[in-house]
This record gives structure tokens, C-alpha cells and sequence, in this order.
């Protein structure tokens, strides 16, 4: 439970920075990144069930906020909604939760609204045609899994380019199959490890730890 609680005040730094330098401005009321992410996770944990497999909760969040807000925000939207859906991720693997198709963050305007207001409605939706994957770069940077394997190195023609002199040149991919996903060393020098350990092929869990050379990566399904 400590690693989970230490990755989601992981989250709230990443959610905290986004409004540093030219983007604190964006904030001059009392909505806050860090504060839409706690909402999200309390719709979670209010509107969870009782499943066949355990606990599921909703994986489809919209986010209501004034024009103002929405205005202030629109130059780091994409990047807020994608680590408030890495925030509700991370709250579920902490929780327990299940999802039935993969976390979606939106947000809309209610005119309604006063500058600082805002209120987030969530729904449970089953995904549709095969399940998604990404690797998360340590800049926080998300990385999407295709049908192609996603080859990890120090090589430039790598999907994912490390600069490491610890790192083979094409040192290891994750690959699709069916509905699993697998990490795959590429006889690399140093190795690969998963969770610490090290692996030449070895299937992948949602949240696992990918360390290749310096570089710690992690993987998330949905």
C-alpha cells in the first residue's frame, strides 16, 4: 500500500506542476488540477459496486467547469486530462477496483457555473475491439501499445529512445497477443527486469514496472 499511496502523490506533483511558471496564472480561483483529481477518485469510491470479479468502478468522467475555467485551462487540457486519468488509474490499483473498459477523462461547460466551480458526473462503460496499452516514460510522457511490437533502445529508429549508454541499441519490446501484453529482451547487454526481477520474456500486468538501463517505465492497460 505504501508503493500505491507514494505513486499517487506522484500523480498530485505531476497534476501540481502543470500550473507552475506560465500556466499559474490558469489558477487564480480555487480550482486547482489536484483538486479535480481527488473529486474524480471520491466519484470512484462513491459510485463503486459489487461485481462477479470484486469491485468496479466508473471509467468514463466528465468534468463540468465555468467558460472561465475552461478558457484558463485550454493550454494544458490534454496534458491535465491524460494525468487525471493516470490519477484514476493509480487510485484504483491502490483500491482494488476493476474497470470495465478503459479510463476516459472529458471535460464540458456549464454556463451556470461561477469561476471555481465545478462538478464531475462518471458512468461505467464496457470497452470496445482489443484492449489498449502504454508505457509511461519517468517524464510522465505516455506511450500507446499497438498491434506492432514497440521496440525499447537506444537506437533512433527505437519507439521508445533511451539515452543511456547502459541501454543496447535495440534492447527490448512489448508485444501484443490477443488480449495479453509481453515484454521481451532483445539479448540486450545489461538485461531487462520487471518488478526487480529479471526476464527474457515475461507477460505484462497492468501497473508493472519495466527497468531497462537507468530507465524505469511503467505499463498500464486501458
Amino acid at each position: 500500500m505504501l508503493r500505491r499511496t507514494m505513486a499517487l502523490r506522484d500523480f498530485e506533483r505531476r497534476l501540481e506542476r502543470l500550473v507552475e511558471g506560465v500556466f499559474a496564472k490558469a489558477f487564480r480561483s480555487r480550482l486547482t488540477p489536484v483538486e479535480l483529481g481527488r473529486r474524480v477518485t471520491r466519484e470512484m469510491d462513491v459510485r463503486r459496486t459489487v461485481g462477479i470479479r470484486g469491485l468496479i468502478a466508473p471509467n468514463q468522467f466528465t468534468i463540468i467547469v465555468s467558460q472561465a475555467d475552461r478558457d484558463n485551462l485550454a493550454s494544458i487540457e490534454n496534458s491535465l486530462l491524460s494525468d487525471l486519468a493516470g490519477y484514476a488509474r493509480e487510485h484504483a490499483r491502490a483500491e482494488g477496483y476493476a474497470f470495465l473498459g478503459p479510463v476516459e477523462v472529458t471535460m464540458r461547460v456549464d454556463e451556470k457555473l461561477g469561476t471555481g466551480e465545478f462538478y464531475v458526473t462518471s458512468a461505467m462503460a464496457e470497452g470496445t475491439g482489443s484492449p489498449g496499452a502504454a508505457v509511461i516514460l519517468g517524464d510522465g510522457t505516455r506511450i500507446g501499445v499497438g498491434d506492432e511490437p514497440l521496440i525499447i533502445g537506444r537506437s533512433p529508429d527505437a519507439d521508445v529512445v533511451l539515452n543511456d549508454a547502459q541501454v543496447s541499441r535495440h534492447h527490448a519490446e512489448i508485444r501484443r497477443d490477443g488480449s495479453a501484453f509481453s515484454v521481451v529482451d532483445l539479448g540486450s547487454m545489461n538485461g531487462t527486469r520487471v518488478n526487480g526481477a529479471g526476464i527474457r520474456h515475461q507477460q505484462l500486468s497492468d501497473g508493472d514496472q519495466i527497468t531497462v538501463g537507468a530507465h524505469a517505465l511503467r505499463f498500464e492497460t486501458g
